[in-house]
């Protein structure tokens, strides 16, 4: 087993180890100390303005000048119904209420941030780029290929991971069911379910459907994780949740001791928060919400509408109100620093190997 192959040589990094662009919670500090450690730091910037992405590519810039990836969010065409959003917004006026909260006026310009992000990227020359929640147009594909990008695309099923190279990404993320935060699915299994399937699994069938270099993704946290994943056919692993506590993370010592302080069996997928279903610890927000008798209006509608009540939660110093995106390993999760944990990481694999 070689941790030099497609994946080290496509990205120009040293170790197969991607840092996953977790939105809301990557910093400049921890994108480019993966970076500086071999691996490849990702800038989470799928909620970020323009000016906002400007600045954390600046900043990651003076920190690093080897490779790092931007991830971005894919716009939906999603439908704002106005009856949808006051009935939700009935249903969490009470939260609004004990928090002292104004009702959220929705804006869904995901579009033009989309292309307004794609054409920052090619101005300050980012090398890599990484979509989740579907595949871009072909317009922005060409684009990004026309400057040199190489393109990132993420799948949960072997569906999607064949669309995915159809369209010209470069390399797969294979995100299995195990993985914290959003799934970055865009096919449905049936109704409104979005496939689940563990990374163990999901893995090998997606490396024997494409032809373009798979990266695991889903409950990795160590050694055991990367090696395991490329036994399995990947030539590199995607690590969030394990990079969520590290000293650099962006996430609140409140987020982080959630995460600590879990288990295994602690997690549920849920969309109840943004409108798209995602992984994290289950909580009284959760249980209330699985009662409402409607439908969750769509990312990023019900995002914006929860927005500031977990904010404020979160402020507050109280969990029961905010999501807590996490794996299923949290058991696994260290409070150290990004250096040391990717240290730990390349010296256990060379060890095992």
């Amino acid at each position: 087993m070689d941790l030099t192959n497609d994946v080290t040589k496509t990205l120009g990094i040293r170790y197969p180890i991607i840092q996953a662009g977790m939105a809301g919670s990557t910093t400049p500090e921890l994108v480019a100390t993966v970076s500086n450690s071999g691996g490849l730091g990702t800038i989470g910037a799928g909620y970020f303005t323009t000016e906002k992405l400007d600045q954390e590519i600046t900043l990651v810039e003076e920190l690093t000048d080897l490779s790092f990836a931007v991830n971005l969010f894919v716009p939906s065409d999603k439908l704002y119904l106005p009856e949808k959003v006051e009935k939700m917004n009935a249903w969490l006026r009470p939260y609004r209420r004990a928090l002292n909260l104004e009702e959220p006026t929705v804006n869904i310009s995901e579009e033009a941030q989309f292309n307004a992000a794609i054409d920052l990227l090619i101005e300050k020359q980012i090398a890599i780029v990484s979509f989740t929640f579907g595949i871009p147009n072909y317009k922005a594909i060409d684009k990004l290929k026309a400057n040199g990008v190489t393109l990132i695309g993420t799948a949960t099923s072997v569906e999607e991971a064949i669309a995915n190279e159809q369209a010209g990404m470069d390399l797969i993320i294979a995100q299995g069911s195990e993985a914290g935060g959003h799934r970055g699915s865009f096919t449905y299994v049936t109704g409104s379910q979005v496939p689940l399937v563990g990374t163990m699994s999901l893995v090998p069938q997606v490396v024997d459907a494409v032809d373009i270099p798979v990266i695991a993704a889903g409950g990795i946290m160590d050694a055991r994780g990367l090696i395991a994943s490329m036994v399995l056919g990947a030539k590199g692993a995607q690590l969030g949740t394990a990079f969520l506590t590290t000293e650099e993370s962006g996430a609140s010592k409140l987020y982080k001791s959630a995460i600590q302080d879990s288990k295994e069996t602690d997690t549920v997928v849920t969309k109840v928060f943004s409108g798209k279903p995602a992984r994290g610890i289950d909580n009284d927000f959760i249980h209330n919400m699985n009662r409402y008798d409607d439908d969750i209006p769509d990312y990023p509608i019900q995002n914006q509408l929860t927005n500031s009540i977990r904010k404020a939660s979160a402020k507050n110093g109280d969990t029961k109100w905010t999501h807590l995106w996490s794996g299923q390993s949290p058991r696994l999760a260290q409070s150290i620093s990004a250096a040391t944990l990717m240290q730990q990481i390349i010296n256990q694999t060379k060890a095992l190997i």
